[in-house]
Protein backbone atom coordinates (compact mmCIF):
# COMPACT_ATOMS: atom_id res chain seq x y z
CA UNK A 1 0.00 0.00 0.00
CA UNK A 2 2.66 2.56 0.78
CA UNK A 3 4.15 1.94 -2.96
CA UNK A 4 0.95 2.83 -4.62
CA UNK A 5 0.41 6.00 -2.24
CA UNK A 6 3.92 6.97 -3.67
CA UNK A 7 3.52 6.75 -7.05
CA UNK A 8 -0.33 8.35 -6.82
CA UNK A 9 1.52 11.08 -4.69
CA UNK A 10 4.29 11.63 -7.45
CA UNK A 11 2.14 11.07 -10.20
CA UNK A 12 0.04 13.93 -8.67
CA UNK A 13 3.20 16.03 -8.08
CA UNK A 14 4.18 15.29 -11.72
CA UNK A 15 0.71 16.50 -13.37
CA UNK A 16 0.46 19.69 -11.02
CA UNK A 17 4.23 20.76 -12.22
CA UNK A 18 3.03 19.95 -15.71
CA UNK A 19 -0.43 22.08 -15.50
CA UNK A 20 1.24 24.89 -14.02
CA UNK A 21 4.20 25.07 -16.62
CA UNK A 22 1.85 25.25 -18.96
CA UNK A 23 -0.25 27.88 -18.00
CA UNK A 24 3.32 29.62 -17.22
CA UNK A 25 3.97 29.67 -21.19
CA UNK A 26 0.31 30.28 -22.20
CA UNK A 27 0.03 33.29 -20.29
CA UNK A 28 3.53 34.05 -21.47
CA UNK A 29 3.18 33.58 -25.40
CA UNK A 30 -0.72 35.52 -25.23
CA UNK A 31 1.25 38.49 -23.75
CA UNK A 32 3.59 38.49 -26.88
CA UNK A 33 0.97 37.61 -29.22
CA UNK A 34 -0.42 40.92 -27.58
CA UNK A 35 2.38 42.95 -27.94
CA UNK A 36 2.92 41.98 -31.47
CA UNK A 37 -0.78 42.89 -32.51
CA UNK A 38 -0.81 46.13 -30.46
CA UNK A 39 2.59 47.00 -33.07
CA UNK A 40 1.27 46.11 -36.09
CA UNK A 41 -2.02 47.97 -35.14
CA UNK A 42 0.06 51.07 -34.46
CA UNK A 43 1.83 50.66 -37.62
CA UNK A 44 -1.30 50.30 -39.74
CA UNK A 45 -1.96 53.23 -38.53
CA UNK A 46 0.96 55.34 -38.75
CA UNK A 47 0.99 54.04 -42.63
CA UNK A 48 -2.52 55.02 -43.11
CA UNK A 49 -3.46 58.55 -44.51
CA UNK A 50 -4.95 61.01 -42.52
CA UNK A 51 -9.24 61.35 -44.07
CA UNK A 52 -9.69 63.58 -45.98
CA UNK A 53 -11.94 66.98 -44.32
CA UNK A 54 -15.83 66.35 -44.85
CA UNK A 55 -16.94 68.57 -48.08
CA UNK A 56 -18.36 71.79 -47.24
CA UNK A 57 -22.15 72.23 -46.95
CA UNK A 58 -23.37 72.86 -50.40
CA UNK A 59 -25.11 76.55 -50.85
CA UNK A 60 -27.90 74.76 -51.95
CA UNK A 61 -28.22 72.97 -48.96
CA UNK A 62 -28.01 75.70 -46.68
CA UNK A 63 -30.99 77.19 -49.32
CA UNK A 64 -33.15 74.25 -48.84
CA UNK A 65 -33.19 74.25 -45.18
CA UNK A 66 -34.03 77.92 -44.93
CA UNK A 67 -36.69 77.47 -47.33
CA UNK A 68 -38.02 74.64 -44.91
CA UNK A 69 -37.44 76.83 -41.43
CA UNK A 70 -39.75 79.84 -43.33
CA UNK A 71 -42.39 77.37 -44.19
CA UNK A 72 -42.85 76.29 -40.79
CA UNK A 73 -42.88 79.90 -39.54
CA UNK A 74 -45.40 80.27 -42.40
CA UNK A 75 -47.17 78.05 -40.78
CA UNK A 76 -46.54 79.01 -36.95
CA UNK A 77 -47.97 82.82 -37.84
CA UNK A 78 -51.15 80.76 -39.70
CA UNK A 79 -51.67 79.04 -36.85
CA UNK A 80 -52.16 82.27 -34.66
CA UNK A 81 -48.92 81.26 -32.47
CA UNK A 82 -46.58 84.36 -34.11
CA UNK A 83 -47.46 87.52 -34.50
CA UNK A 84 -46.97 89.70 -37.81
CA UNK A 85 -43.94 91.21 -35.82
CA UNK A 86 -42.19 87.95 -34.42
CA UNK A 87 -42.85 86.45 -37.85
CA UNK A 88 -40.98 89.43 -39.53
CA UNK A 89 -37.90 89.06 -36.85
CA UNK A 90 -37.51 85.46 -37.25
CA UNK A 91 -37.58 85.42 -41.21
CA UNK A 92 -35.01 88.24 -40.71
CA UNK A 93 -33.06 86.38 -38.53
CA UNK A 94 -32.85 83.09 -40.92
CA UNK A 95 -31.96 85.10 -44.22
CA UNK A 96 -29.27 87.26 -42.19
Amino acid sequence: MPGLLRGVARTAVVAGTATAVSNRVSRRQQGRWAQQEAQQQYQYQEQQPPPPPPPAAAPADEMTSKIDQLKQLGDLKAQGVLTEAEFEAQKARILG
